[in-house]
């Protein structure tokens, strides 16, 4: 009887395991076309009104250029910015919980109509909780599922004439997880967070797990001045000169290919 059990027990496994569906393969990962890859302009050299003098590998040894702009570089003739090498572009929209960048719609408008990539970013105040300055964002970021992951500016601001509040480590990065939670649930993506050396060293805000980093290195590789950190763009200069654009411009890189650049911008299927 007892072995009688047993094979009845291990037959009925095995069917049990005929009738299992077989796990699903992942689908394959969409590679770009020609066309794509030679619509985009690469290595393009902007020119900077105070160089730095790089020592090692240089930003001008990555594809893919960008700029970052605010109320400060005025009307932007988008068309002639793209064609001179910018593939994509950061405008700034909000800051704290009730200052909306006066330029960022017509930034935001006129990217699109150049067919330009675009994100926004919100400049963190540290005297307003992160809750309410996610809801400001969002009250004036529209959804778009063409825009780039949105990002958070957290950096040291020496100049604030209202808020000299420097919070601790903890403080922040419990601020900075609750800002990024509620964009990436409203949005659908999980924000970058952009910093500065002073402040990454300060605050450990690298120890954010799931999160990317944009870092602001304009004094040498981001290997020298963020060691061990890994970063998905990288602000090299806030002297860049830009045709299309009136004085001067911050100038970033992605870290990346052009295809894994056309993959983390939602041009291609992941």
């Amino acid at each position: 009887m007892r072995f009688f059990l047993m094979s009845a027990l291990c037959l009925m496994a095995l069917a049990a395991c005929g009738t299992r569906p077989e796990p699903e393969r992942p689908a394959p990962t969409q590679l770009p076309s020609d066309a794509q890859l030679a619509r985009l302009v690469t290595y393009p050299r902007f020119e900077d009104s105070d160089p730095h003098s790089w020592e090692g590998r240089t930003p001008y040894s990555y594809a893919i250029h960008g700029i970052d702009v605010s109320r400060w570089q005025g009307d932007i003739d988008w068309d002639t910015a793209k064609a001179a090498g910018v593939s994509f572009a950061y405008l700034k929209a909000t800051e704290g919980g009730d200052l909306l960048d006066p330029k960022f719609r017509d930034n935001w408008r006129g990217a699109a109509r150049a067919g330009m990539p675009r994100g926004a970013y919100h400049y963190f105040y540290f005297c307003r909780p992160a809750r309410e300055q996610a809801r400001w964002f969002i009250r004036n970021v529209p959804r778009d599922a063409k825009a780039l992951p949105h990002v958070l500016d957290m950096e040291w601001n020496h100049h604030s004439k209202t808020c000299r509040h420097r919070p601790d480590g903890a403080h922040i990065r419990s601020e900075a997880r609750k800002f990024l939670d509620i964009l990436e649930a409203h949005y659908g993506r999980r924000p970058v967070i952009y910093t500065t050396v002073d402040f990454f060293a300060e605050t450990g805000i690298g120890r954010l797990h799931g999160t990317e980093f944009w870092l602001r290195s304009v004094a040498g590789h981001p290997r020298q001045t963020y060691p061990s950190a890994f970063w998905r763009l990288w602000q090299y200069t806030g002297t860049g000169r830009v045709p299309g654009i009136d004085g001067d411009v911050d100038l970033n890189v992605f870290h990346d290919s052009p295809e894994s650049w056309l993959r983390w911008s939602g041009q291609l299927e992941q």
